[in-house]
């Protein structure tokens, strides 16, 4: 095995491998395996932020004039021309005139007045990705001048 276990390793039997052809001759071969780097592009959802909203409670005071009606007793004092009447002079004689006025009742009452919606929506946009990848390739060297047969099977090498 001599030559190729100086270039390729230990000559363990994974490495090396001795074949026999049909005319019982005796060929070395070597791998050399080749690896290249690819984009393993992934997503995941991860939270940014959020939005909180609520109420808050704001007081103002608030002047409002309201019109009241009220009721008043206007007395008028006429003098007659002595008159002569019929009717004895008593104390129990009594005129009541109910006097009333408005009042103002101020109660509260709660209305709704508007409402706030909030709701997400799904955007989609577009991430450039800029990576540099890395690929082996295989370099020959040739010392002398060997015959040398490069098959290629794999087309993703050019």
């Amino acid at each position: 095995m001599g030559i190729l276990d100086d270039i390729f390793g230990n000559g363990d039997a994974k490495d090396l491998k001795n074949e026999v052809n049909e005319n019982e001759t005796r060929t070395e071969e070597a791998k050399l395996l080749l690896r290249q780097e690819e984009l393993d592009i992934s997503k995941s959802r991860v939270q940014t932020g959020e939005v909180e909203f609520g109420k808050e409670i704001i007081e103002e005071q608030k002047i409002v004039d309201v019109p009241v009606l009220r009721e008043e007793i206007v007395i008028e004092r006429r003098t007659l021309n002595n008159e002569q009447s019929d009717s004895p002079i008593t104390a129990e004689e009594t005129i009541r005139i109910p006097v009333s006025q408005e009042k103002v009742d101020v109660g509260k009452r709660t209305v709704i007045t508007g409402e706030v919606i909030a709701h997400k929506h799904d955007i989609e946009e577009t991430k450039h990705i800029d990576e540099t990848l890395k690929r082996e390739e295989a370099r020959i060297k040739e010392f002398g001048n060997p015959d040398v047969v490069d098959n290629v099977s794999d087309q993703q090498y050019h």
